[in-house]
């Protein structure tokens, strides 16, 4: 004869092992739904998101110059956790498919590489930022320059086509 003799624990152990995969599982399905949702989008982000669309060349110097302060900028965007306004400007000239962005650009991007390259991982960590790119379509590695005009708004420069 056979006597099972399980520790007083083990039923206990079983229980919470399989609630906490079950858990998991809700959890993950809840925020593959809540970013689908434009409602969802805008409450993380907690901004107004604004696109604008311009020629890379015509905006070549604001790029260079938001290039040129990007140490500045990894820094803000590590802290920043509320901002009135998002605005993402477009230049879908300087996508790769048209030929990647116009020589100055090209030159500070390549002068700034490791800096521009930390600026988009901070980019990823912020929730609310990344939020807001993503929402539009934006890969991070498609960010060229961020921006802080005023302490309450940003300005994403992207090398991106807007959504359709």
């Amino acid at each position: 004869m056979t006597v099972n003799r399980q520790r007083p624990g083990a039923a206990l152990v079983v229980f919470l092992a399989t609630a906490g995969a079950a858990w998991l599982a809700m959890a993950g399905a809840a925020g593959a739904q809540g970013l689908s949702s434009e409602k969802a989008i805008e409450t993380i982000i907690g901004s107004e998101v604004r696109e604008e669309e311009a020629p890379a060349a015509a905006s070549a110097d604001k790029v260079a110059a938001a290039i040129d302060k990007t140490s500045e900028a990894i820094d803000r965007v590590r802290k920043t956790s509320n901002l009135k306004e998002v605005e993402i400007l477009f230049l879908p000239d300087a996508t790769t498919t048209e030929g990647g962005p116009p020589q100055p650009i090209e030159a500070k991007l390549k002068e700034k590489e490791a800096e521009i390259t930390e600026l988009r991982k901070e980019l990823e960590g912020n929730a609310m930022l990344y939020h807001a790119i993503d929402s539009r379509s934006v890969m991070t590695r498609d960010v060229l320059a961020v921006e802080f005009p005023e302490d309450d708004r940003v300005i994403i420069y992207a090398a991106a086509k807007p959504p359709a």
